[in-house]
């Protein structure tokens, strides 16, 4: 194992906490009653809350921890609309031939992500280095091309994503680099800094008159005659609703819906500052991606200096001198021209799949939630957390979004713990990959 690969500075948290750390400087006690009370101050709860707030509903937020803590400034600030939906799905499944059939509401749902994210940065004036630049998602072999290409006109029909193909011989216009078989690149899509637009989101839930609330758990629910009770260390609060927004961090205060996500681990460093500017190794400072079963992702920073570079270096939470050496040879594979420059920060965060590849809102037992972003949940978070305080809002008065109240599926060996087989899946995805690639070469 590599030991040469850390910065003398070398630090094992996330460098978007260069820019701003998670802290709780906006918090307040909870008060005995409002109206709706929002578990989980992430993206999903915080977009939520200000949409409320902007339709004049009562709204609390409690976060276990400091605000920011958790994923949502830990991801890698990609973001895209519509192009990630139904990803995982293959084959003559049931999922798969709903997705089918709905794929023009589902896909318009997930490019309408991209919009809500956009309208709320410039209504909120959030500086948070934002680059709507298009994405590379790079073929692992000649088949997985062959795929992405049959999937172009979907995406441009139904999710106007700009998309085209761009064969092998084009492909240093979108990357140094030879490593992938051509790929597609997608315009409408690109990157931000995910920290400073997690302070933009949660300052604007804050001057809308939400009651931020961190360090304070949500430790048990309880229905009552015109709403809920819900139970934290520092008193009981009264609502007319609760949402649930705890994405990949769902735990046993709602064990019907830790059933249905699964938490994976996904791992990022950043580089030294480049000896030239990232832009050499990625034109146009797009973000990339690949069609690998074990995927990286990557991009510049917003200014353009280093390489942050993450992926499934495994699928459960690793310490820095598993996950670091890992990820810097991924790297390396991809730009042979970085062997040699260090790493400052590696991080991990949990993101959350659902069973059927899909994000999802509803409620359950009377609950709302919004969960399972599938490790693209910058965009989409915002979006649900935002559909689901309009529902509230609103009434019956709001349109139907189709990713609203979809069959929720969970699995009868599974309990909400996937330590036990995610090492073997994780395992399984990478002897694949292995053997895909052998039979391109």
């Amino acid at each position: 194992m590599r030991t040469d690969i850390f910065h003398p500075e070398f630090k094992a948290q996330p460098w978007w906490w260069e820019a701003w750390t998670p802290n709780n400087a906006l918090s307040q006690d909870p008060p005995a009653r409002t109206d709706v009370v929002i578990v989980g101050a992430g993206y999903g709860g915080l977009s939520t809350a200000l949409e409320l707030r902007r339709n004049g509903v009562g709204a609390v937020v409690l976060e276990r921890g400091d605000f920011g803590i958790g994923a949502s400034t830990r991801n890698g600030g990609m973001i895209s609309g519509g192009t990630n939906l139904g990803k995982g799905l293959g084959g003559k499944s049931p999922i798969a031939e709903e997705f089918e059939r709905l794929k023009a509401e589902l896909m318009g749902a997930g490019a309408d992500s991209l919009s809500v994210l956009e309208d709320i940065i410039a209504r909120e004036k959030i500086e948070c280095g934002l680059h709507r630049n298009g994405r590379f998602v790079g073929a692992w072999t000649p088949r997985h091309y062959d795929d992405l290409a049959t999937k172009v006109e979907t995406y441009n029909k139904y999710a106007n994503a700009g998309a085209e193909m761009i064969p092998r011989e084009r492909q240093r216009e979108m990357i140094a680099s030879d490593y992938y078989f051509g790929g597609m690149h997608a315009t409408r899509a690109g990157h931000l800094h995910p920290a400073l637009y997690y302070k933009g989101l949660l300052e604007a839930a804050h001057r809308a008159g939400a009651i931020l609330c961190a360090k304070v758990e949500a430790e048990r629910l309880e229905k009552v005659t015109n709403g809920w009770r819900v139970l934290t260390p520092k008193g009981p609060i009264e609502c007319r609703e609760v949402v649930v927004a705890t994405n990949g961090y769902t735990g046993d205060l709602t064990p019907r819906l830790k059933r249905r996500v699964v938490p994976v681990a996904s791992h990022i460093i950043a580089t030294e500052e480049l000896p030239e500017p990232a832009s050499k190794l990625i034109p146009e400072m797009r973000a990339i991606g690949d069609t690998k079963r074990v995927l990286t992702y990557y991009r510049p920073s917003p200014d353009g200096t280093r390489l942050i570079f993450g992926g499934r270096a495994r699928f459960t939470a690793a310490p820095p001198e598993v996950s670091a050496p890992a990820l810097y040879q991924y790297m390396i594979d991809r730009f042979p021209q970085l062997d040699g420059i260090r790493i400052t920060h590696v991080w991990t965060g949990n993101v959350a799949f659902a069973l059927d590849y899909m994000p999802h809102m509803g409620t359950d037992e009377g609950v709302h939630y919004l969960l399972a972003c599938n490790g693209n949940g910058v965009a989409m978070m915002t979006y649900l957390g935002t559909e689901t305080a309009r529902k509230i809002a609103g009434g019956r008065n709001v349109p139907v979004n189709p990713l609203d109240g979809r069959d929720f599926p969970e699995h009868a060996l599974y309990n909400g713990d996937p330590s036990w087989f995610l090492p073997i899946v994780g395992a399984w995805y990478r002897t694949r990959d292995w053997l895909d690639r052998r039979m391109a070469a």
